[in-house]
């Protein structure tokens, strides 16, 4: 079960209400400073090119900005390497190839190493993973982070966002444990996943941490899957207004991706199906 994303419970809290911000704040279990906190809004040309960036990245996952700038440049707009440096850093998009990139973890933050070369997995809660991606919609946009069973693909939880702050990945993943602990963790450098608050999490519950080199790691296969499949299946067509109907959207979805969606992968089999039952896929 889901809780309301930080961003719909934002919503809730009103200065003119019977109680203080404070006590709203503390009801509605977001912090004072992230009630405060309004992201900048981009102007409509920029959320249109955000959305043709991210449709271009899931074809062509090794454009870094300045590929993406000559594309972008071949469907007529006019924009320069600096803009889409930004807006992709925005949208905390990079290329999988090695070389330089618009995103870099925070050099204050511990970075582990890479444990899975070679391994096999063979089991649920072997390894998890976590990522995040934005979620365009037709005003303004959001971030999604989704915590994954590597072996049996089943989403075990997920949250909203309107900022990149690491918040939300660690709701998620204290969701996800309440369904159980892995054995590995798997993530990429990002400064969200490398903050103290994600790691010490993992360290308390005596979970490995890996985390993949610099640029997005072929390793992280699955969760790339889900997400060109949330947005090719849902996101894209059904272009949702706003937050709730998001969230509301995602709800549905998502449980329709664990329960009803069969996989090739899984031998036709539901992500639930496999990861509840821990059947064997081939």
């Amino acid at each position: 079960m889901v809780s309301l994303p930080l961003e719909l419970r934002r919503q809730w809290i009103k200065p003119d209400r019977e109680y203080s911000i404070r006590r709203q704040c503390k009801l509605a279990d977001i912090s004072r400073s992230g009630f405060y906190y309004k992201p900048e809004a981009e102007s409509d040309e920029n959320l249109a090119l955000m959305r043709l960036i991210d449709e271009q990245y899931l074809r062509q996952p090794d454009y870094g900005s300045p590929r993406m700038t000559d594309w972008l440049r071949t469907q007529g707009h006019q924009v320069n390497h600096k803009r889409v440096e930004r807006l992709m850093q925005m949208m905390s998009l990079q290329a999988i190839t090695p070389g330089p990139h618009t995103s870099v973890p925070n050099p204050e933050h511990p970075v582990f190493p890479y444990l899975l070369k070679g391994v096999a997995i063979e089991q649920k809660n072997q390894v998890w993973s976590a990522d995040i991606t934005y979620i365009p919609m037709q005003r303004g946009f959001l971030y999604l982070v989704a915590v994954i069973d590597w072996w049996s693909r089943f989403v075990l939880a997920w949250e909203l966002s309107n900022s990149m702050d690491s918040s939300f990945c660690v709701d998620a993943l204290n969701k996800a444990l309440r369904i159980s602990t892995p054995e590995v963790f798997n993530t990429d450098q990002g400064a969200q996943f490398t903050s103290r608050e994600f790691t010490g999490v993992l360290q308390s519950k005596g979970i490995a941490i890996s985390m993949d080199g610099k640029g997005r790691a072929i390793d992280n296969v699955f969760i790339e899957r889900l997400w060109w499949t949330v947005k090719y299946e849902d996101i894209y067509p059904r272009a949702y207004c706003e937050g709730i109907e998001l969230y509301h959207g995602l709800t549905c979805y998502l449980r329709y991706y664990n329960e009803e969606r069969g996989h090739s992968s899984l031998d036709k089999r539901t992500p639930a199906d496999v990861y509840r039952g821990n059947l064997n896929v081939h």
